[in-house]
């Protein structure tokens, strides 16, 4: 009895779906700006905007829409939508939530996206060594 009783909590918590992602993922990068890289911040932040972000759209949409006459997935549908949502959110966090992120870290954490940009800066080649390479024919 106790061994289902603490299955409950995960089983329930993994139907919750966006809320408990979004939670958890606010934990990351609580505890990935301490001590952590910025860039690896940086990438928690944008994982937790996007999928807060999208997650939220996603469910607004699922509202305002309602059942479809023919594709209908009846019951099954129903259960799994949750989890649909959340891979749909995760994959378009994945693709373009650093678009909607990245002006929000550079507010939310100034110094660590100054860190950044000036890593980049660095690590791009500057266009005078490019040009000393080639050669005139």
């Amino acid at each position: 009895m106790t061994s289902i009783s603490n299955q409950l909590p995960a089983a329930s918590s993994q139907a919750l779906g966006t809320a408990t992602s979004s939670k958890a993922l606010a934990r990351q990068v609580a505890n990935a700006q301490k001590g952590h890289s910025a860039e690896e911040v940086r990438e928690h932040f944008t994982q937790f905007v996007g999928e807060t972000f999208y997650g939220q759209m996603l469910k607004s949409m699922r509202q305002t829409v309602g059942k479809p006459a023919y594709f209908d997935g009846g019951r099954g549908e129903e259960v799994f939508r949750g989890q649909l949502d959340q891979q749909m959110a995760q994959e378009l966090a994945k693709s373009s939530a650093h678009q909607i992120s990245d002006p929000m870290f550079a507010r939310q954490f100034p110094s660590l996206a100054k860190e950044l940009a000036h890593e980049k800066v660095e690590s791009r080649p500057s266009g005078f060594q490019e040009l000393s390479q080639l050669r005139r024919r």
